[in-house]
């Protein structure tokens, strides 16, 4: 009888991990189902239509498009930019809260609070700020730096999309801070002291000896905000111009035509997405795999 127990008590320690895991592998296998499902229908096969041949047809339908470059090309200015303002200003939020040793209110206020707000909440906060009816355009009027609210820049339709860029830059400038200021504030310690002692003042500790020890960590959150930002369709599609449309706004309007065939056209927009996304992807285990040489 104890032998018994004891065989069962191994037996469930044996398969504990493997049902601890379970959860997660069937969350992957949903995602990889629909990743297939989705790359199938791109080449023309959905079986529950009875389309089983696979075609390229439907690419170079979408390749031939005379709007996919411009589109593309709006998507990559939005991504680019808004990545770009969300590296600096995410340096620059991590630097204070490592100056200010990011005490628990600071980091609850700068990171954790906007990380935690959706991005819908930001674009209703934005829209009630920059809106032509919006506090700042009024502000503005008040004070006779605008003739009216309609004067000022809309942020809705802007051709220059600063409205999505906005969104995206108070969205991740924390992002950022959130994956550097843990690194940095190690690296202030230990490096830039002795760079302090050696002469160096503050900010040339902190340019020359904080900034480049951090800067596998900065690509890697480069990296996710602008596949993020190159991906994420609600945003441009609340705030965005009518023309350009964003990529991801051009694959959603494509998956809700009311003809069923036309989801093929719409999964190979959302091709042409991935081959973006999975390029950032690459570069970011490439900036891993450079890390893991290093160490």
């Amino acid at each position: 009888m104890a032998h018994d127990a004891l065989a069962l008590r191994r037996a469930r320690r044996a398969l504990a991990p493997y049902l601890l895991l379970a959860p997660a592998l069937v969350l992957v296998a949903v995602f990889l189902f629909g990743v297939v499902n989705g790359l199938l229908q791109g080449f023309g096969i959905m079986p529950f239509l009875g389309m089983t041949t696979f075609t390229l047809d439907y690419w170079a339908q979408v390749l031939t498009r005379p709007d996919l470059v411009e589109s593309v090309g709006f998507s990559l200015y939005l991504a680019l930019v808004s990545s770009l303002m969300a590296l600096l200003g995410g340096i620059g939020l991590a630097a204070a809260l490592v100056a200010v040793r990011q005490t628990r209110l600071a980091a609850l206020i700068d990171v954790q609070i906007p990380l935690m707000c959706a991005h819908i909440l930001v674009v209703l906060f934005m829209v009630s700020l920059f809106a032509g009816s919006g506090l700042v355009p009024r502000i503005l009027s008040g004070l006779g730096l605008v003739q009216g609210p309609a004067d000022f820049p809309s942020i809705v339709g802007a051709p220059s999309g600063w409205g999505i860029i906005a969104v995206y830059v108070w969205k991740e400038v924390p992002f950022v801070a959130f994956c550097t200021v843990t690194l940095m504030d190690h690296v202030s310690d230990r490096f830039g002291e002795a760079a302090a002692t050696a002469g160096a003042s503050p900010v040339r500790a902190f340019l020359s000896v904080t900034l480049p020890l951090c800067r596998g960590a900065l690509a890697k959150a480069f990296l996710v905000v602008f596949a993020f930002a190159f991906g994420a369709y609600e945003v441009p599609f609340l705030l965005g111009p009518t023309l350009p449309k964003a990529l991801p706004v051009l694959a959603y309007l494509e998956f809700q035509n009311p003809d069923i065939l036309n989801r093929c056209v719409a999964m190979a927009l959302n091709g042409v997405m991935a081959v973006v996304t999975s390029a950032a992807a690459i570069g970011y285990f490439a900036v891993l795999k450079r890390e893991g040489r290093a160490r």
